[in-house]
């Protein structure tokens, strides 16, 4: 065989190799496509996580997800840019004024980290809340968002998440059937172990959905609410 001949069948079997690799690709659930764009109701994937990570600098798509969310997932009302504090300009954000469940205030936050909540409110919480509790999740108490400062407020640390939004403190829940369950006190409930394993269950499953989860188990200054945020860090503790 001459050396074309040979290129020419070499170019061939690599052509039909990327057809039959592409098709391939027409398969997959759109969670595990990377080419599918993200979707509220799309499982928590690796693939689905590299997406709402995407999102971080695409704000007029992030905002295009967050407007197929039905009526009753979310009210919120997409934010131009702004700096509330000097030196922590808020970029990509959207005020919220209710989830599936009533919130304790209303709040900002990076359009990723709602993106996020909202598919773990619907996919986990809830169904969390209604296994371990009998009785969805009607209200979300939580300690806010956004704080201008570092972590721990040390003067030579690194900016927190809630410097940019990018991070909800979570306290406690109100039931349909009138129970609150508090981070604080029920963590360790052992007088009332299904609200002590809902609450751990949550904690488990949120790792999946957020970047960074801290409990009561990582430090004291969490013992009272669970922090999430949209890091890379991959800290769940």
């Amino acid at each position: 065989m001459s050396r074309k001949a040979w290129l020419f069948w070499l170019l061939v079997i690599v052509v039909v190799a990327a057809l039959d690799y592409i098709r391939a690709w027409q398969y997959l659930p759109p969670e595990w496509s990377p080419f599918a764009p993200v979707a509220l109701d799309h499982r928590m994937t690796p693939v689905t996580r590299w997406k709402l990570n995407s999102l971080r600098d695409e704000q007029a798509e992030c905002i295009d997800v967050l407007a197929t969310a039905p009526d009753n997932w979310l009210d919120h009302l997409p934010l131009e840019d702004y700096t509330p504090v000097e030196s922590c300009p808020l970029t990509n954000v959207v005020r919220v004024t209710r989830t599936s469940a009533e919130l304790s205030s209303t709040f900002t936050a990076t359009c990723p980290l709602v993106a996020a909540w909202v598919m773990f409110e619907q996919q986990q919480l809830q169904p969390l809340a209604r296994e371990h509790l009998g009785s969805p999740v009607v209200r979300l108490d939580h300690y806010g968002t956004f704080a201008c400062r570092n972590i721990y407020h040390r003067e030579n640390a690194r900016r927190s998440e809630h410097a940019s939004a990018a991070a909800l403190d979570l306290a406690g829940f109100r039931l349909a059937d009138g129970r609150r369950i508090s981070v604080l006190e029920d963590w360790d409930n052992d007088a009332d172990p299904a609200r002590r394993k809902f609450l751990k269950a949550v904690h488990s499953a949120a790792c999946d959905y957020f970047g960074t989860v801290l409990g009561p188990d990582y430090n004291k200054p969490h013992e009272n609410h669970f922090h999430l945020d949209t890091s890379r860090f991959g800290i769940c503790r």
